[in-house]
């Protein structure tokens, strides 16, 4: 699938409409009037572009997701690994952990998806 390139105020707006889907477009525009300050043409517009990214459908004015939240932010990981560390995860996990320290739970949970990723 291709890259999806998501602005700001789109991620927020399909960050709301993964938190509440399924959701009608009718309560989408009620949502972004309070949130963004959108008239109806803003929030079916914004919608659209998230459609034709092929994020989410809107079936019979029910919008759903098309891809999870949690895949797309995996792809977006996946993507920024590959474009800053010549895909490297070793290299990534050095830079982000430089001066950082994490908890023994932390550590843990690392592990076991070490682990995890091993079996597969």
């Amino acid at each position: 699938m291709a890259e999806i390139q998501l602005g700001v105020i789109e991620a927020r707006y399909a960050d709301m409409i993964w938190a509440h889907e399924p959701v009608t477009s009718s309560e989408l525009v009620k949502m972004t009037a309070v949130e963004f300050n959108w008239k109806r043409t803003t929030a079916h517009n914004v919608l659209r572009r998230l459609i034709d990214k092929g994020l989410f459908q809107n079936e019979n004015g029910v919008v759903t997701a098309v891809i999870s939240r949690d895949e797309f932010y995996a792809r977006q990981s996946r993507k920024y690994v590959e474009d800053t560390f010549d895909g490297s995860l070793p290299a990534f996990i050095a830079a982000f952990m430089q001066g950082a320290q994490i908890t023994a739970d932390e550590a843990e949970a690392i592990r076991k998806m070490i682990e995890q990723a091993e079996e597969k």
